[in-house]
């Protein structure tokens, strides 16, 4: 299931646009570029073991690398930190409970997930200033990371682009691989979820355009048509 060209059209007028290009190819042909945040990966190795934050986190800074290409005027480095470091706080709750809460019912407004967001802070407050990160950008990064489950508004264009990242990971094959399970559906079902409640979500223009270009060929490769 997809949405119909007039709920794109619909939900398409609050996103921000962009002039530049933007690259709609599979996330895997463009792993996130360069290693000057392996100190940041180095020192949060025991969080990535954690709600499978080893897949989604690598992979969301993938897409929030190209994000940061069709925005340039965003702060690239803001916006990749903040991408590393904001799920990391899922490594510090109750693990039974992200499953039992975060994913079930009401999962948007579950408590766990302010947990994990205030756990998330912490996180980027206790690693970031032995790597050199100054207070005032940490601040923000917590800023970003403070909300990004839970809170309705986008703050800057920073956020807006980690937002989008966040939710982009889940239109790849391998998210939806992923994430189906924690929430106990079956893949054709998940990404009927991802049209009808994730795209209208996403914030940005390039954000959007991936998303569908993403699910057309997940939906495709995974033979939801039938499979369902």
């Amino acid at each position: 299931m997809t949405q119909s060209t007039a709920d794109q059209q619909a939900t398409a007028a609050h996103r921000l646009p962009t002039i530049h290009d933007i690259d709609t190819r599979p996330i895997a042909v463009t792993p996130a570029q360069g290693t000057d945040l392996d100190p940041i990966w180095a020192a949060v190795v025991p969080e990535t073991r954690a709600r499978g934050n080893d897949i989604h986190l690598p992979i969301s800074l993938a897409y929030a690398e190209r994000l940061c290409a069709a925005y340039p005027g965003a702060n690239s480095l803001l916006v990749r930190v903040s991408i590393l470091l904001h799920d990391t706080g899922w490594a510090h709750v109750d693990e039974e409970r992200i499953y039992s809460e975060g994913f079930t019912g009401n999962w948007r407004t579950a408590e766990i997930r302010f947990e994990h967001e205030r756990q998330g802070c912490e996180v980027a407050r206790r690693v970031l200033p032995g790597l050199g990160y100054d207070a005032e950008f940490i601040e923000r990064v917590v800023a970003i990371i403070d909300g990004h489950d839970t809170r309705i508004e986008s703050n800057s264009l920073e956020d807006s682009l980690v937002r989008d990242a966040d939710r982009l990971w889940r239109f790849d094959h391998v998210g939806i691989a992923t994430a189906s399970t924690w929430f106990g559906l079956d893949p054709a079902t998940y990404c009927d979820r991802l049209a009808r409640e994730i795209v209208p979500e996403l914030l940005t223009e390039a954000g959007y355009r991936m998303a569908l270009a993403d699910l057309e060929r997940s939906n495709a490769l995974l033979k939801t048509a039938v499979l369902r």
